[in-house]
């Protein structure tokens, strides 16, 4: 009887610890999700009471928004294009950065570092690197007799010109790709070496399995990152020059930048919610579909294959 008294106790005491955290998930997460879902079957503008309108918002989304289908290819095309580089890069990075030399550690930090900065101070960096006037990068271009070009300024340019700042950040990737590499047990590199493996069939064959967690982690957190971006275009296309938010032309119109447009610009919260509740739809089946593949190349060393 004391044993149960005990342990009923200690499971109480677990329950108060995570109490903050729990009323706050309630009130500012799991509350605003329920009362999003609600209003996207309504038309309201902040200004008066909602109207309950059923599933027009819906309608109105999948079948008469031009700009719906437009900010999503824009979000697609970034999705594909950054999300794999990114994954690339970061593995690039803490391959190299996986030695045992003196000062690594610095260098660790150094490309961490803009993994933490800033979104905003960033976006504002690079319209100054995009400038195609005096920018970093067009300047360098001149040097090398490349003529550059007008990057953000451009319709054909300016989702490139934001998925190559977004490499910027692969630092956080990176420090996970570093610890998944010191993880694996240097006996299985040097009984490959005993058996005359080369350095490609030993990342194919050790490497890439011994790390798939961490490549599968990583994919699974770029996608729903690049499916949400917005503070990039939101920041650099309104602020220079471009006229309004995903300029030039709605190139940059991303997805979420539409949505908060809705919301905030127009007072469309209704239809903004239904558009929230569209993205979760798009990212929870594209996230889905990725656990099922993982099934197929992601191993734990413990269990085998997921």
């Amino acid at each position: 009887m004391p044993h149960q008294q005990n342990k009923l106790f200690k499971d109480w005491q677990g329950y108060l610890y995570i109490m903050p955290w729990f009323i706050g998930f309630i009130c500012f997460a799991l509350g605003p999700i329920v009362v999003s879902f609600f209003m996207s079957f309504t038309r309201w503008s902040m200004l008066s009471s909602p109207q309950w309108i059923g599933l027009e918002n819906y309608s109105e989304i999948l079948l008469r928004d031009p700009l719906v289908g437009k900010s999503l290819w824009n979000t697609a095309y970034y999705v594909l294009f950054s999300v794999p580089l990114g994954i690339a890069l970061s593995l690039g990075l803490a391959l190299l950065l996986n030695q045992k030399l003196r000062g690594i550690g610095l260098f660790r930090t150094l490309f961490f570092l803009p993994s933490v900065t800033n979104l905003v101070a960033v976006s504002i960096l690079w319209m100054w690197i995009f400038n195609p006037e005096f920018g970093l990068l067009n300047r360098a271009l001149e040097w090398t007799g490349i003529e550059g070009p007008l990057w953000l300024q451009s319709e054909t340019w300016s989702k490139p010109a934001l998925i190559l700042m977004s490499l910027w950040g692969i630092g956080g990737g990176m420090i996970i790709m570093l610890a998944a590499l010191q993880g694996i047990p240097p006996e299985l590199y040097e009984a490959a070496d005993l058996d005359g493996a080369k350095r490609w069939r030993k990342f194919w064959h050790i490497t890439a399995p011994m790390i798939s967690p961490a490549l599968f982690f990583n994919l699974i957190m770029n996608m729903i990152g690049s499916f949400q971006v917005f503070t990039q275009a939101f920041v650099m296309t309104a602020s220079a020059g471009q006229g309004s938010e995903g300029a030039p032309n709605n190139s940059t119109l991303f997805f979420v930048l539409y949505l908060y447009k809705k919301a905030f610009q127009q007072f469309k919260m209704g239809y903004a919610s239904a558009l929230a509740w569209i993205l979760f739809i798009i990212i929870l089946l594209f996230t889905l579909l990725q656990f099922n593949l993982s099934r197929r190349w992601v191993y734990y060393e413990a269990g085998g294959r997921s």
